[in-house]
């Protein structure tokens, strides 16, 4: 599994400095979508010039206007970006055909869509890529839970990622569903030794 550190309402240095101490212990970086609507795509630029051997993500949460927020995502030097999976066909399509063009990634971000038939509807879109995603407010709400991250059982030739508050001792949650990666936040950013907290995030995914 793959450790994806996500950057989400943080000052640019501390982003930069949180990177710097995990970086052994991580896989993916990803540029949250508050990061990114604070420091536009220079942050995108300037994380892929001092880790170009990272796979760089930009959570563009992308629902219009895709080809032209996908190209700029691209363009910044991001691997990935995010579409969300309630945005219209058309820029979902817009989306995975950009992507196609630029030889990159997108994945689809499944925030409050769990219906089978939107999941059909992807996957004849061309979606071979998306992410369970339990969002920060739901998080709040204690919403979410184990059989969620179960969803894309159906989908077995999709790449999928999964978030939502997920610490060292919570990754019990995805081990049945064993996806590609794991996306980290809070878990290592807010931690007072962002380092340690990496490494036993690093330890725990390696056992399941």
């Amino acid at each position: 599994m793959n450790i994806q550190l996500a950057l989400d309402r943080l000052p640019w240095n501390d982003c930069f400095k949180i990177v710097h101490q995990t970086e052994a212990y991580i896989d993916w970086i990803e540029i949250g979508t508050g990061v990114i609507k604070e420091y536009g795509m220079d942050i995108v630029r300037q994380m892929k010039r001092e880790y170009p051997d990272k796979v760089l993500v930009a959570d563009m949460k992308t629902c219009d206007a895709a080809r032209a927020e996908t190209i700029q995502a691209f363009g910044a030097g991001a691997d990935v970006t995010t579409v969300m999976a309630f945005a219209s066909d058309a820029s979902i399509q817009a989306v995975l055909e950009t992507a196609e063009e630029y030889g990159k990634k997108a994945f689809v971000d499944l925030l409050n869509v769990r219906e089978k038939q939107r999941l059909k509807e992807l996957d004849k879109l061309g979606i071979r890529s998306a992410s369970l995603h339990i969002g920060k407010d739901m998080q709040q709400e204690g919403s979410g839970d184990s059989d969620y991250y179960k969803l894309l059982q159906a989908f077995p030739h999709w790449e999928v990622s999964a978030a939502g508050g997920l610490q060292a001792d919570t990754l019990y949650k995805i081990k049945d569903a064993r996806p590609d990666v794991i996306i980290i936040g809070g878990a290592i950013t807010k931690s007072e030794d962002p380092r340690q907290a990496a490494e036993q995030i690093r330890l725990e995914a390696d056992r399941l």
